[in-house]
C-alpha cells in the first residue's frame, strides 16, 4: 500500500513537472459583455507578445501572469483582464473593455467611458454617444461626466439628447434631437430634478404641439421651467 502511494506521488509530480515545462501556445483572446470591439483580438495577443518577447516560446513555468495582467490593464481602452494558463498549455486572455458614454470633441477627440476616465477613440469601431463640446479639460471631466452618465442611464435622455455642452463658466447645455431649443442646466446641483422637470415640460410642449416655438429651456430654478420663446 505505501508503495502504490508511492507511485501515485511520483506519477503527479513527473506530471506537473511536464505541465510546468510546456510551452506556451499562441494566445487565445476572449472578450467579455461589449460585442463591439474597440481593441482587436490581434491587438492583445501582440501586447502580450511585446509583454513577454516570444511568448509563444516561453515555457509555463517561466510566465508571469499578473505581470500580463497589468501590462494589459495598463491600456486605455481595456477595464480587466485575465490571464491564464489551460492544461494544454494555450494562453488565455478573458478581456472586458471600458465602455464609452460620452464623446468629446474640442481641440481634442476622446471618449469618456463608465467610470468617468479617458478613453481614446478607437480606429476599429465608433461608439453612438453624446458629443461633449465647449470648454472641456481631460483631467477636470466631472461634471460632464456626471451628465453623461445620467444621459447614459435614462431612457428619455438616451433617446433625446445628441450633445452636452459645457461653457468657459461650466455651464452645462443639453441639445435634443429634433427640437430648437437649448436646455440650460446650469450645474450639476439638483440634476435628477432638473431631469424630471425637462421631462414634464416636453411631455406637455410634445402634447400642445409648442415644441418649436422656444430658444431655451431653462432649468436653473427650482420647481419651475423658464421657458424663452422664439
Amino acid at each position: 500500500m505505501i508503495a502504490l502511494f508511492g507511485v501515485v506521488i511520483f506519477l503527479f509530480a513527473f506530471a506537473s513537472g511536464r505541465n510546468d515545462k510546456r510551452v506556451i501556445s499562441q494566445p487565445q483572446v476572449k472578450f467579455l459583455g461589449e460585442n463591439n470591439l474597440f481593441i482587436t483580438s490581434k491587438a492583445v495577443s501582440k501586447l502580450l507578445i511585446q509583454n513577454y518577447g516570444g511568448v509563444t516560446n516561453v515555457p509555463k513555468e517561466a510566465l508571469a501572469l499578473n505581470e500580463l495582467e497589468q501590462a494589459l490593464k495598463s491600456n486605455p481602452m481595456i477595464k480587466t483582464a485575465e490571464v491564464y494558463v489551460s492544461v494544454s498549455g494555450t494562453l488565455k486572455a478573458d478581456i472586458e473593455q471600458k465602455t464609452p458614454i460620452a464623446r468629446v470633441s474640442t481641440n481634442a477627440s476622446y471618449y469618456i467611458d463608465a467610470d468617468g476616465l479617458f478613453m481614446p477613440l478607437s480606429n476599429n469601431y465608433s461608439a453612438r454617444v453624446p458629443l461633449v463640446t465647449g470648454y472641456v479639460e481631460k483631467n477636470n471631466l466631472n461634471s460632464v461626466y456626471q451628465v453623461a452618465l445620467k444621459t447614459e442611464n435614462d431612457a428619455f435622455l438616451k433617446k433625446h439628447v445628441f450633445e452636452i455642452h459645457q461653457d468657459e463658466k461650466a455651464q452645462l447645455f443639453l441639445k435634443l434631437r429634433k427640437c430648437n431649443f437649448l436646455v440650460q442646466l446650469g450645474d450639476v446641483s439638483a440634476l435628477d430634478k432638473k431631469i424630471n422637470n425637462l421631462k414634464a415640460f416636453y411631455k406637455k410642449a410634445l402634447k400642445d404641439q409648442t415644441l418649436k416655438n422656444y430658444s431655451k429651456v431653462n432649468l436653473q430654478f427650482d420647481n419651475q421651467v423658464i421657458c424663452t420663446k422664439i
